[in-house]
């Protein structure tokens, strides 16, 4: 099982976690932790194997523990899979590589559905079959029903995470603040970046030496919540406004999906405007 905790500090957390695992016949796997000594806020994720004792036991063997300390904290079985939704528009490199991780079992994921303000015929080169896939064209004076739709779906299919893979509307502050802490974003840019319009040619413009791609959870501010995972790679001046995009959707690509696999795996804790990451 994994567990994750979060709360403020206090001595003897580690071994009150520990003591009550080792007295329930559990054998501690993996255990990581951080002091967030600026907020004053603890955080730790540990792996154990549970013995004879179920989920629900268990959660009743931590509860006591987890309410003398106020944690916030989560319990959930190492084989239990996460439903999640990907939601995609014209662009289908990070949708098409997401798939093919999830068919790969690189992703420990139940997809419930792909999502697109486009047709399906938008991605031929993307291995739909056997993905529900649900077109929900959107305009200005369409949003708020295509959005009414959206978040009936994702209730209605039990949906856990939504992963925005270069999903290119912006969604409302309702539906932002409603799926706070399990909406994925990919930004094509290390945050803070070029914005707007044709980004990788504003960065060629300006010759720019370095681009890069940011995972980050969405918030009601555009572009502006808790950053997960961040990768960049060196260019030059020989590199075309071509050449810059290749590069980034290779960027986008891996950043998404080790966001994306982290969150599966119970490893990403939110820290105010931050995150906790304890990466394997």
């Amino acid at each position: 099982m994994i567990l994750t905790l979060a709360c403020d500090d206090r001595p003897g957390i580690v071994a009150r976690v520990s003591t009550l695992l080792f007295e329930r016949g559990a054998n501690i796997l993996d255990a990581q932790q951080y002091d967030d000594d600026q907020t004053g806020r603890f955080f730790m994720r540990v792996v154990f194997d549970p013995g004879a004792a179920g989920a629900d036991e268990w959660r009743a063997h931590l509860r006591p523990l987890a309410d003398d300390y106020a944690m916030t904290w989560t319990l959930r079985g190492r084989k239990e899979r996460r439903r999640v939704m990907i939601l995609a528009s014209q662009q289908d490199h990070c949708l098409a590589d997401l798939i093919w991780r999830w068919r790969q079992g690189e992703l420990p994921m139940d997809l419930t559905a792909v999502v697109s303000n486009h047709p399906a015929s938008t991605y031929p080169h993307t291995d739909l079959q056997g993905v529900a896939f649900h077109h929900l064209p959107v305009t200005a004076d369409t949003k708020p029903a295509q959005e009414a739709q959206l978040l009936k779906l994702i209730r209605d299919t039990g949906t856990e995470l939504v992963v925005l893979a270069r999903y290119m509307q912006v969604l409302s502050e309702d539906l932002a603040g409603q799926l706070e802490g399990r909406c994925i974003n990919i930004h094509h840019s290390f945050l803070p970046g070029f914005k707007g319009a044709r980004p990788y040619h504003q960065a060629h413009s300006r010759g720019v030496k370095v681009i890069g791609a940011t995972a980050h959870f969405v918030t009601a501010d555009l572009d502006e919540g808790p950053i997960i995972e961040q990768d960049v790679e060196r260019i030059s001046h020989r590199d075309t406004p071509a050449a810059l995009i290749r590069k980034g959707r290779d960027i986008e690509r891996r950043v998404l999906a080790r966001a994306v696999r982290w969150f599966l795996e119970d490893r990403v804790l939110l820290n105010g405007r931050k995150t906790v990451v304890f990466t394997d």
